[in-house]
């Protein structure tokens, strides 16, 4: 994590004249998400228990809620508040999460940890991972029928962000994209960037599209938020690729090493290490540009990007 310092210089440098405290807000901003994802959620004690608690198991695993995150400060970024974006975060998030269960399952990366914990499908079985994946995808877009219309973004707007994210051009297709390539066979650097663009960025681009949406945003600032998103995203992958190489498995709190065990591509086996740094970095600086419009309202935005670069696990 950035030092204290460290973010001192950029908030300075992006024009901001006030401190900004990194850990405060995101401990601030995701215990928030936290008490409204128990408030969403279907509790352990509801019948049938065993699914309620496989999808339990999974949100409350101690992730860092990076995609409710960016949403809740992508609102911010528009003139709205926590309030008026937290349906939207929290669908995005268990979204994400649906998808982490499923990409842990046996039949795709066939992973034990995840979040430093056993996989869902460790603790509760197949099946029931799988329709705890399932659930929690329903699940998103009951809370999104709980998110405020604004003049220029109806719930319908809202609907189609989530679905098109998440569905067989975009996540799915990330999906199935990153399972084809398995096995050795070598593709080509597009191929990467496209699995790349459609597992990762496609999901945090939305959340920083659904925070600017919550806040009646105009369509400037959300062309801003899509390619703030989308470089956010596309960075974030390719630190995800160095760490599973560079990293050991406490640390990260899920299976190191496992890219490179099941043969996929990935950008240091692509390009190095080195060179995969610099586009992480070069990813980086063109999502601080895109926030240029907002000025000092994107603060956490731009220090968030920060920290996702510098990232270690």
């Amino acid at each position: 994590m950035p030092t204290r310092k460290n973010l001192s210089k950029l908030v300075e440098k992006a024009g901001v004249r006030s401190p900004f405290d990194l850990k405060d807000y995101l401990d601030r901003s995701s215990r928030e998400v936290d008490r409204a994802l128990r408030k969403y959620l279907p509790s352990g004690k509801i019948k049938p228990a065993t699914i309620h608690k496989a999808m339990r198991y999974s949100i409350f695993a101690g992730g860092k809620r990076m995609r409710p995150v960016l949403c809740l400060a992508a609102a911010e970024a528009c003139g709205g508040n926590w309030e008026q974006a937290m349906p939207h975060a929290c669908a995005v998030e268990c979204i994400h999460t649906y998808s982490l269960i499923h990409d842990d399952l046996p039949s795709m990366d066939n992973d034990d940890l995840r979040r430093g914990k056993l996989t869902n499908h460790k603790v509760y079985g197949e099946a029931i991972a799988v329709l705890a994946g399932d659930a929690l995808l329903t699940q998103a877009f009951e809370i999104a029928a709980h998110c405020e219309p604004t003049k220029r973004y109806p719930l319908k707007n809202v609907i189609l962000e989530l679905t098109r994210a998440s569905g067989s051009r975009e996540l799915i297709a990330g999906q199935v994209a990153d399972a084809e390539a398995e096995g050795g066979e070598v593709i080509e650097f597009k191929q990467l960037k496209y699995i790349h663009e459609c597992k990762t960025a496609s999901l945090l681009s939305c959340s920083a599209r659904l925070g600017g949406m919550s806040a009646n945003c105009t369509p400037t600032q959300l062309s801003a938020l899509s390619d703030f998103g989308y470089h956010v995203g596309l960075a974030f992958q390719v630190i995800d690729d160095i760490l599973d190489v560079t990293q050991t498995s406490e640390h990260l709190g899920k299976t190191a090493g496992k890219d490179e065990r099941a043969q996929k591509a990935t950008y240091p086996s692509l390009i190095g290490l080195e060179p995969s740094r610099e586009i992480a970095k070069k990813l980086t600086d063109k999502a601080f540009k895109a926030l240029k419009p907002f000025n000092q309202k994107a603060t956490a935005l731009h220090v968030i990007a920060e920290y996702l670069l510098k990232r270690t696990h």
